[in-house]
């Protein structure tokens, strides 16, 4: 059998696509799918489009392990000279790094460029030893943040199934939360409205009529379905959104991703439409994205100013489609409280970090353990305050308390 051979890629178009996808499929869990944003199109379409580039501040950076002309393994991997578009906010660690004279970026990042979205594991071949070649992939990385003085690597949102692999191969695990709502087995939206108290109940009723009151239809379109000019709509819309917020307002995504999604990754999106007429002229629109059954909410904006028309056409529409096409879980994205009173759990969600300054490494392994202790303690506390009836048994969320070694002292 031949050696493997390692190599480090500054673009997705140096791995093809046909083996790159062999990979991600032989990770997912049985007969399940992986989400479409680690698929090659996806990630490809974020470099092409000039959303993901160094002068964005994202230098694709892909470690590859080859055996001849066949590609074995990968870590999809970005250099980053900032810390947005991630959404697990380490600022606070890029602040110790100055305290100790240490320069924190570049940093090394794994994930799918912003894009909160649990999954993220290397990629290996079926037939190879994932543990072994993990621990190969993290020592190449190890190597390559010495020679360049990169301080940390960091993998964010990581798979479940992947991560003890990863800790123990050396990672250090950081936990956050997120929101997520899934069915329990909800038949329709009432069945999903019977889960809250009677106060809930009227509060979604109402912010749901003042929408029809004020003339406006939601209209889900998805896959096929979605006319193409309709994804040039939604980067308005998602531009003008991120406009309202200023220099905080998050805009990443050029127009030619909405052109590139338009022609190429449209049978993974729904658009839901709000409109009084034609569903393709909408005075505000989300968009989504489906994967197997999983249905996750990223973007959205408005040519109205109207109360409550976010709750529906983000949360309400996307969770009534969802119960009518068997989708199983919901994310709605990053932040926001105001999901919770929708129905939206919090989970925990799991970063994996390595840092190659043996100091810094010690103060932050010695403050995670009280820190994830907290974080599972907070998820508790916000998911013991939702309004959910008394007689509803929500799904129940893991937390792992065994798993948070204890801190010192």
């Amino acid at each position: 059998m031949a050696e493997l051979r390692a190599q480090w890629h500054t673009t997705l178009n140096q791995l093809p696509e046909d083996q790159w996808q062999a990979l991600l499929r032989a990770g997912a869990a049985e007969g399940g799918e992986p989400p479409p944003f680690y698929s090659w199109r996806w990630l490809h379409h974020l470099e092409a489009s000039g959303s993901i580039a160094p002068r964005e501040g994202w230098q694709p950076c892909h470690l590859a392990l080859w055996r001849g002309e066949v590609l074995v393994a990968v870590a999809p991997l970005y250099l980053k000279g900032h810390s947005y578009g991630e959404f697990v906010f380490d600022q606070a660690f890029a602040q110790l790094a100055g305290q100790l004279g240490l320069r924190y970026y570049p940093k090394l990042v794994g994930m799918s460029p912003v894009s909160p979205v649990q999954g993220y594991r290397f990629l290996v071949a079926s037939d190879e030893d994932t543990a072994r070649l993990t621990a190969l992939l993290l020592e190449q990385i190890d190597v390559f943040c010495q020679r360049n003085g990169i301080l940390s690597c960091n993998f964010l949102y990581v798979d479940p199934a992947w991560q003890p692999l990863a800790e123990a191969a050396g990672c250090e695990r950081w936990i956050n939360q997120q929101s997520q709502w899934t069915n329990p087995g909800h038949a329709d939206f009432e069945a999903y409205l019977a889960s809250f108290n009677a106060n809930q109940r009227r509060n979604i009723r109402r912010e749901r009529r003042a929408v029809a009151q004020a003339g406006l239809t939601v209209t889900p379109l998805a896959g096929e379905a979605i006319p193409p000019p309709l994804l040039g709509r939604m980067h308005h819309f998602y531009a003008q959104h991120c406009a309202r917020w200023g220099p905080w307002g998050s805009k990443y995504l050029s127009e030619a991703f909405f052109e590139a999604a338009a022609l190429e990754l449209r049978e993974h999106l729904v658009l839901f439409s709000a409109h009084r007429g034609d569903p393709g002229d909408p005075l505000a629109m989300s968009l989504c994205v489906r994967g197997g059954d999983s249905l996750w909410g990223r973007y959205w904006g408005s040519d109205v100013d109207l109360d409550n028309l976010h709750f529906e056409v983000c949360y309400y529409a996307p969770i009534e489609w969802a119960i009518a096409q068997g989708i199983r879980r919901f994310d709605p994205g990053a932040g926001g409280s105001h999901k919770r009173r929708r129905g939206f759990l919090a989970e925990p969600r799991v970063s994996l970090h390595r840092w190659s300054d043996p100091g810094f490494a010690a103060i932050l392994r010695e403050w995670l353990p009280g820190a994830n202790r907290q974080m599972l303690a907070e998820i508790e506390a916000v998911n013991a305050e939702l309004p959910f009836s008394a007689t509803y048994d929500p799904p129940h969320v893991q937390l792992q308390h065994h798993d948070v070694a204890p801190g010192p002292g």
